[in-house]
């Protein structure tokens, strides 16, 4: 079973999907095609990954439907700017072998080049011509995203974001739930580091007879964030998708909630400036 979430604009997403970062080129094709069999319904890529060709032959392999498949890709910092994001998402649907992809999101805001309100006026010219379903952004704080909304005429559909137990982003939580924007958490399992091994995650996972990984998972879909967990691992792939058969009580969701020590494995939006 898989779970969907409404986007603002009326579309569907599932709400755990498959994440491709740090999967290298030539490793792509046989972890999204093994992912697809397995279940996995929304693939989620970026320019900056390098992998947008190996995916796109997974795609081109006709699994499933392209319809029942939700792909998302991004614009890099480097190719922001109106007609340099036009040009990337081109690039970008040669490389995946796309008439159009799902979701098409600004990776940074990088505030200190001023780039990002041009950008995202050229996703929305992409998405009200029709070439992409919807469109978004990653990385971006509370007062990026009121420039955005202050200054742009479509309301973002998802903010990506760092998110797990250490670092739950609340009050970014609270205001894109208040402005309809879906959260979807990267590194929902802080990249297998310590939060995996905490005690109190442990103690649930036990509780369960789930691993801590299922816990956390569980953890994000009840707390309504459209999770995307990266894993090149079948027996993984299948541990992460088998979270559907069970639930936490309010007080093992309180329990993870006093986790939040607001920690932090990538970059800080407002100090990231890499082109």
């Amino acid at each position: 079973m898989m779970l969907y979430k409404k986007l603002n604009n009326g579309n569907q997403i599932p709400q755990l999907g498959y994440g491709v970062w740090k999967v290298i080129n030539e490793e792509a094709l046989t972890a999204v095609e093994s992912a697809i069999k397995r279940g996995y319904r929304l693939i989620d890529t970026a320019t900056i990954y390098r992998n947008e060709r190996g995916v796109g032959d997974a795609l081109a392999k006709n699994i499933v439907p392209r319809e029942d498949l939700f792909i998302t890709t991004k614009v890099w910092n480097a190719d922001q700017g109106y007609d340099q994001t036009i040009a990337a998402y081109n690039d970008s649907l040669e490389k995946l072998r796309l008439s159009y992809v799902d979701l098409y999101l600004i990776h940074w805001p990088t505030p200190k080049y001023d780039t990002y309100i041009e950008t995202y006026k050229a996703l929305e010219k992409l998405y009200h011509d029709g070439k992409v379903k919807a469109i978004g952004v990653c990385n971006f704080d509370i007062e990026h995203l009121e420039r955005i909304m202050a200054e742009c005429t479509v309301i973002p559909t998802v903010n990506q974001v760092e998110c797990h137990p250490y670092l739950q982003q609340k009050e970014l939580r609270e205001f894109c739930h208040k402005h309809h924007i879906q959260l979807e958490a990267y590194s929902p399992l802080m990249n297998g580091k310590t939060v995996l091994q905490d005690t109190e995650i442990t103690a649930l996972a036990e509780k369960h007879n789930k691993t801590p990984a299922q816990i956390i998972l569980r953890w994000h879909l009840q707390s309504d964030h459209i999770v995307i967990p990266k894993t090149v691992t079948p027996s993984r792939m299948e541990e992460n998708l088998n979270v559907f058969d069970f639930n936490l009580t309010a007080s093992d969701m309180e329990v993870i909630s006093r986790l939040d020590r607001n920690e932090r494995i990538n970059g800080i939006p407002s100090e990231m400036h890499i082109r």
